[in-house]
C-alpha cells in the first residue's frame, strides 16, 4: 500500500515538474520569437518590409528622417522626409547621431591598437597625464581600454550628455571628466569607478570621454581631427564630422522635438555623442565591416580584420546575454540567430538614430531622425525581427520581466490545478 502510494506520488510529482519545464520552455521560446507580436512584413520580403517601414515612419514623423534599407550589401530602399516643407532631406543631409558616435569612435581606438600604440588590456591611466580617475576603493588598473569600449570598466556615471546650446559654454575635456556641466537629469556628471572593474556591464558615456582623452594623449592631436584624418576620410565618409562647426549649414538637418524646431548643440564629449553624419556615409561605414565588391578587406585598412572580430565578439553581458562588443551592441546572438551588430543613438532633444548590420549576409538598416525619440530603435527592432525571426537581445532583455511574470503565473496555475486534480482523484478513490 505504502509502495503504491509512493509510486503514485512520484509519478504525480514528475508530471508536475514536466509541466513546469514545458511551460518555462514555452514562455522563453515564445518571448524570444515574440509569438505575441505581429511582424510589419513577412520574413524575407525586403520590399514589403521597406514599404511597411515607410508607412510606420510617416505615421510617426515629428521632425526629419533619413532611412536606408540594405539587402545583401546593397541599398535597396530609402526614405527621406520632414515636417518642414522648407527642409530638403536626402542621402547627403547631415544628422547628429548621438550615441551611434561610439561605434565609429571604437574604430579610432582600435586603429591605435593595430598600430601598437595602445594595448587593449592595459590600464587606461597608463596613457593619461591630463586627468586621473578620482580615488575609489577599487583597483584602477582594472579600468582597461577593452573594458571602457565594452562598458565593463566599473564606471557609474551613466552619462548621457545633453550638450551645450551656446558653443562658448563647452567645457574643456578635463573639466567635463571631473564634472560634466551637461550631464542628464539625475546625474552628477562625475566619471568615477563605483564597482569592481570587469564585474558587470553598465552603460557609461563617460567611459568614451576617457577614450577621447586617450586618443588625444596618444596621438597629440585633437580628437575630431584625428578621427577625420584616420577614420572618416579613409572610409569615404567625407561629409561626416565630430564638430558641429565642421558642418555646412545648408547640409544640416534641423533638430525637432515633437514637431517643434529646437537648437543644435555642441559637445565636449565628442567621442560619446557628437558625430554628425549622413545616410550615405553611414552606409559606407556599415559596408566597411564587410568584404568589398572589389575584394577590399573588411576594415578597409583603417582597422584590421582581427580587430573587427574582437569588436563584434561579446565582452559585456546582461541577464546572461552577450549584448556588447568593443563599441557596437550585439543585437542577435540568441538561439543561433545571425550576428547582427549596431548601435542606437538617443539624445534630448528628440534625436533618435540606429544602424544595424547582419555580418553574415550584409543586410541592414540605417535610421537617422529627430522628433520622435523612439522611432529609430523601433524601426531597427522591427527590421531585426523581420530579418531573423526573433527579438534582438536588447528588446528581449527589456522583456525578461514580462517573461518572468508569464512563467510565474503559468507555474501558479499549474500548481493550483495539480493540487485540485489531486484532491479530486483522492475523493474518487475514497468513493470507489
Amino acid at each position: 500500500m505504502r509502495v503504491a502510494l509512493l509510486l503514485r506520488t512520484l509519478r504525480w510529482t514528475a508530471l508536475i515538474l514536466a509541466g513546469l519545464v514545458a511551460w518555462v520552455a514555452f514562455a522563453f521560446v515564445g518571448t524570444v520569437h515574440d509569438w505575441w507580436r505581429t511582424p510589419i512584413a513577412p520574413r524575407g520580403d525586403t520590399d514589403a518590409f521597406a514599404a511597411a517601414a515607410r508607412v510606420m515612419a510617416a505615421e510617426r514623423l515629428r521632425g526629419n528622417l533619413a532611412m536606408v534599407v540594405i539587402h545583401r550589401g546593397q541599398a535597396v530602399a530609402d526614405h527621406y522626409a520632414s515636417v518642414d516643407a522648407d527642409e530638403r532631406i536626402g542621402p547627403d543631409t547631415v544628422f547628429q547621431v548621438a550615441s551611434m558616435s561610439k561605434w565609429v569612435t571604437a574604430w579610432g581606438v582600435l586603429a591605435l591598437v593595430d598600430r601598437g600604440l595602445v594595448d587593449l588590456d592595459a590600464p587606461v591611466e597608463r596613457y593619461l597625464t591630463r586627468w586621473r580617475l578620482p580615488a575609489s576603493g577599487f583597483d584602477h588598473d582594472g579600468v582597461t581600454v577593452r573594458r571602457l569600449l565594452s562598458h565593463t570598466a566599473g564606471l557609474v556615471d551613466g552619462l548621457g550628455y545633453a550638450g551645450f546650446v551656446d558653443p562658448a559654454a563647452v567645457q574643456p575635456l578635463e573639466a567635463s571628466l571631473a564634472r560634466a556641466a551637461d550631464a542628464g537629469l539625475g546625474r552628477d556628471g562625475v566619471v568615477r569607478v563605483g564597482f569592481e572593474p570587469g564585474a558587470e556591464w553598465r552603460y557609461s558615456g563617460g567611459g568614451y570621454t576617457v577614450l577621447q582623452l586617450l586618443v588625444e594623449e596618444v596621438t597629440g592631436r585633437a580628437f575630431a581631427e584625428y578621427m577625420r584624418a584616420e577614420v572618416l576620410e579613409p572610409l569615404g565618409m567625407l561629409r561626416s564630422t565630430y564638430e558641429l562647426d565642421g558642418v555646412i549649414d545648408a547640409d544640416l538637418a534641423g533638430h525637432f522635438t515633437d514637431g517643434v524646431r529646437v537648437p543644435h548643440r555642441s559637445f565636449t564629449a565628442q567621442a560619446a555623442a557628437a558625430l554628425h553624419t549622413t545616410a550615405s556615409d553611414s552606409t559606407r561605414f556599415l559596408a566597411a565591416h564587410l568584404e568589398g565588391p572589389d575584394g577590399a578587406p573588411p576594415g578597409r585598412g583603417v582597422v584590421s580584420e582581427r580587430s573587427l572580430t574582437e569588436m563584434t565578439t561579446p565582452h559585456g553581458s546582461l541577464f546572461g546575454l552577450g549584448i556588447w562588443g568593443l563599441g557596437p551592441l550585439l543585437y542577435g546572438p540568441v538561439l543561433g540567430s545571425p550576428h547582427v551588430v549596431g548601435h542606437d543613438g538617443f539624445n534630448s532633444p528628440g534625436i533618435s538614430t540606429t544602424a544595424r548590420l547582419d555580418l553574415h549576409d550584409g543586410s541592414g538598416i540605417i535610421v537617422l531622425s529627430s522628433g520622435d525619440p523612439e522611432l529609430a530603435p523601433d524601426l531597427g527592432s522591427a527590421w531585426v525581427y523581420h530579418h531573423i525571426g526573433s527579438l534582438d537581445v536588447i528588446t528581449l532583455s527589456a522583456g525578461l520581466g514580462r517573461m518572468a511574470t508569464l512563467i510565474a503565473v503559468g507555474a501558479a496555475v499549474l500548481l493550483v490545478g495539480a493540487l485540485a486534480a489531486g484532491r479530486t482523484r483522492r475523493a474518487w478513490r475514497r468513493r470507489a
